[in-house]
């Protein structure tokens, strides 16, 4: 059954009403000097650095904070606060030096205890950050502080911590230790959630839920945010990397995938993101130049929760469901043919990525044998599963449903869809709530790891599904602390191996992206993690 929010829907009449066939202005679109117009498809899930999770909200707030280092367009770590760095001897303390003269938006100077001070109230039981301890446990002290504050009641004070690992020497140098070597240190650095932030504004009791909280040291300031309408940043005159070229950028909340296109049609936005079905209408228009695609270091995959649903802890299970899903037809048929179907679990662009991974293929014939194996003939005695996935996204709806159809067809187990709020959707995740669901896993540094153990280890911090293999985990703790990138691989690709063959879960394929972009839009900024901070962007007619 095909689900569909009573909000969609009112868009979409909406959408067929006033933009249909032949309704598009008739005007030749322009565009507004020094205003860049993107639409997002929801609202930011949180305003604050070190709460953000996904990467609509990051795409945001990467223009207002900004960390000690940050990716270039060749996906390599480069200073950003920070002017440079040593590593000692130890190859576990590095030490940075900041820059002089870096100032807040409210145009205090940050200083390397504006650093400190960030890492360590995010700590704060208060904040409730998923995200600090998750890429930054490797620092000294930090998981103890976190596990301190975690102990704490709600109606405790918010107190900073001191976080041993994170030391001052002075103003403008900072020295950060490790517990041990770990290769991808600055990888994790370029995560929000160290970032700086002026402890005069940002609040100590809770995230940040005004604009008014939000001086960070980025290219650009937020000048408002009206929830599920409009967010607008404006540039930062004293930038320390000079103000952009920019005025102001604005990003409208546009959640209906046919208003996000009408509005680019109609010239009132310079660039959009696509869903798969939209790419086929645009074949043989005027609008066809302007499609651009990105190859993105990322995977959509179906995830099965072994804590929630007692029947998932037997492999059998695990393997039917794995063997049921024809994801070729998904991405060949169901998404137009515009992504990859994943045979594993590391993506292009990520060292260890292989074209022809060991994933569970397509044979329906054996997963019902597997299932009947199990205790459950044709499905007979299964519980009914709700697969969750984000709203108004209408290729993840596609794929879920697809994957749905085929557990009914190849297995006789019944799955009911839901949609949820996304950051509903991602508390329920954070919880390890979800029963099976729809979900993609993003790179946030170029690394095996992130995607192996950062994913799937007992240890890791992004198992959510109550996966353990010991043999696994083995394999990826001593890939982790290995420095050689040439070593390091194989270990992760035999991790990869076994998780595949357990199922953890289903790989569905590896995504890339389409988007509308407008020819007068200049000297855009990328990346394999996609747009970077727009420092150089330009709208010329």
């Amino acid at each position: 059954m095909r689900l569909t929010t009573i909000a969609a829907l009112s868009l979409l009449a909406l959408s067929l009403a006033g933009c249909g066939k032949g309704s598009f202005n008739t005007a030749v679109a322009k565009p507004v000097p020094d205003v860049f117009r993107y639409p997002i498809v929801t609202s930011p899930t949180s305003l604050d650095p070190g709460v953000v999770q996904d990467g609509d909200t990051l795409d945001v707030i990467q223009q207002i904070y900004e960390g000690l280092v940050t990716w270039s367009p060749q996906n390599e770590v480069v200073p950003a606060l920070a002017e440079s760095w040593v590593v000692k001897e130890d190859n576990k303390t590095y030490v940075f030096t900041i820059r002089k003269g870096v100032k807040f938006h409210s145009g205090r100077e940050c200083t390397a205890q504006d650093v400190k001070w960030a890492i360590e109230r995010n700590c704060v039981h208060k904040i409730q950050s998923q995200t600090v301890d998750a890429y930054l446990s490797d620092i000294v002290g930090l998981s103890d502080v976190v596990k301190s504050q975690q102990a704490k009641k709600a109606s405790d004070k918010a107190e900073i911590m001191d976080i041993p690992g994170i030391r001052v020497i002075d103003d403008y140098t900072l020295e950060i230790e490790l517990q041990r070597p770990t290769p991808y240190f600055l990888g994790k650095l370029t995560y929000l959630v160290s970032a700086p932030m002026d402890k005069d504004h940002a609040p100590l009791d809770s995230e940040m839920r005004d604009v008014s909280q939000m001086m960070g040291t980025g290219p650009y300031r937020i000048a408002s945010y009206e929830r599920d309408q409009l967010i607008t940043l404006e540039a930062y005159a004293d930038y320390h990397g000079g103000a952009p070229v920019l005025k102001k950028i604005e990003r409208p909340v546009i959640k209906d995938a046919q208003v996000r296109l009408n509005k680019y049609k109609n010239g009132e936005v310079d660039m959009v993101m696509l869903e798969r079905q939209d790419i086929s209408g645009l074949k043989g228009t005027e609008f066809e130049k302007d499609l651009v695609y990105f190859d993105r270091p990322a995977i959509w995959y179906v995830g099965i929760n072994q804590e929630t649903v007692p029947q998932f802890k037997d492999k059998r299970v695990r393997q039917a469901i794995a063997m049921a899903i024809e994801k070729q037809r998904i991405v060949e048929e169901v998404l137009g043919g515009h992504n990859t179907d994943a045979n594993g679990i590391i993506p292009p662009g990520v060292p260890g990525y292989r074209e022809d991974g060991p994933a569970l293929k397509f044979d329906p014939v054996r997963a019902k044998q597997l299932l009947a194996e199990a205790g459950y003939p044709d499905g007979k005695g299964f519980p009914e599963l709700t697969m969750n996935f984000r709203e108004i996204r209408p290729d993840i709806q596609l794929a879920a449903e697809a994957v749905a159809n085929d557990l009914q067809k190849h297995l006789g187990i019944n799955v009911k869809l839901q949609t949820m709020e996304w950051r509903a959707y991602l508390e329920k995740y954070n919880n390890h709530q979800l029963t099976i669901f729809h979900m993609r896993w993003a790179a946030d540094y170029i690394d095996p790891q992130n995607f192996v153990s950062h994913m799937l280890a007992s240890y890791g911090p992004e198992n959510k599904i109550g996966y353990n293999n010991p043999q696994f985990d083995a394999l990826c703790r001593q890939a982790d602390s290995i420095l050689d990138m040439d070593e390091r691989v194989p270990l992760y690709q035999q991790a990869e191996d076994i998780v595949l063959d357990d199922v953890a879960w289903i790989p569905l394929y590896f995504q890339r992206d389409a988007e509308l972009h407008r020819p007068w839009i200049k000297d855009i900024r990328e990346s394999l993690f996609g747009h970077l901070p727009h420092t150089t962007t330009k709208i010329e007619p």
